[in-house]
């Protein structure tokens, strides 16, 4: 079956057009904004998203995917030709602050192996710290919201270290731990493991006591309800936490890199400021938003298969 095509999909091929226009026609104000890759760059982009629409003459997702991803395309591709105007073109963002957007991308090129090598040690150092606090949390959590007892002893320890920021135990951590690894480490573990606990724990404790009452009606012990009835049930209240937790991890990933660890995209960015290479600051930002959003899709596609049941009652 074929689509029909929408003038709205055509739209980010218009706004490349514009971009090859700007940078062939006005010249740049000083040869420092010279680029290489820019146009290459640019014309390969149009060759794929020229195949994209081929392609979504045929298949009905991608058609509409294209439809209404266009405009959004399209308003990106254009603040990059405005950020050229005024940096390359006109000079009102003068460097080595404001590069070239092309100058971005000649850096993601030309230095992709340490752009690689230093997500490796972020992601790893993310994964790391993440599954701690998420795990942790996760337990003290369902201990503070299913026991008073535990809610008696834990409840106050959370309620004095949760709300301070992690990176205030940036001095203490490199003091106590042999490697600033492992304090980075307990440092993303700390941000992540409050959220998840504070989550964890009210979405326990407001389980509507009916669902207790008939699980217990048919026989079921203790650890059936905890696992079966109280963890299910507030499954919504858990992954609010756990993208709490995620947000936090970034945040503390890259201040923990820039201060002590040796490697990784946060100390890449301290490097790169050292030098006043601004360019490969932007680069790596750039690296470092396209890895995150792809892990915060990743934890939206198990939220969605795990919390089926949801679909259409419940917007995120």
């Amino acid at each position: 079956m074929r689509y029909k095509l929408n003038i709205k999909i055509f739209l980010p091929i218009l706004a490349l057009v514009i971009a090859i226009i700007v940078d062939k026609v006005l010249p740049d104000k000083i040869y420092a904004y010279h680029t290489t890759y820019w146009i290459p760059v640019i014309l390969i982009t149009i060759g794929i998203y020229l195949i994209l629409i081929l392609v979504s003459l045929k298949y009905s997702l991608l058609n509409s995917k294209l439809k209404e991803k266009g405009p959004l395309f399209s308003v990106g591709i254009l603040i990059l030709v405005v950020m050229e105007l005024l940096t390359a073109k006109f000079s009102i963002l003068p460097l080595p602050y404001f590069p070239h957007p092309g100058q971005v991308i000649d850096v993601i090129i030309t230095d992709r192996k340490m752009l690689f090598l230093s997500s490796v040690y972020s992601i790893r150092m993310l994964s790391v710290g993440y599954f701690l606090g998420a795990v942790l949390g996760l337990v003290t959590g369902t201990l503070i919201g299913w026991s008073k007892k535990f809610n008696y002893w834990l409840g106050p320890l959370q309620k004095v270290i949760g709300p301070i920021p992690a990176t205030a135990w940036i001095p203490i951590a490199m003091t106590i731990f042999p490697t600033s690894f492992t304090a980075s480490i307990f440092i993303l573990t700390l941000a992540v493991w409050f959220p998840v606990t504070v989550m964890t724990s009210s979405g326990i404790a407001n389980v509507k006591q009916s669902y207790f009452e008939v699980a217990q009606t048919l026989g079921a012990g203790k650890s059936y309800l905890i696992f079966r009835v109280a963890l299910p049930a507030a499954l919504p209240n858990i992954f609010v936490g756990l993208f709490m937790g995620l947000g936090m991890s970034f945040i503390t990933l890259i201040v923990a890199e820039m201060l002590g660890v040796k490697a990784g995209l946060g100390w890449y960015i301290n490097w790169a400021q050292g030098w006043a290479e601004y360019k490969k600051v932007y680069a790596s930002l750039t690296v470092m938003s396209i890895l995150f959003s792809a892990i915060i899709s990743l934890l939206f596609r198990i939220r969605d298969r795990i919390l089926m049941w949801q679909k259409g009652l419940i917007k995120w």
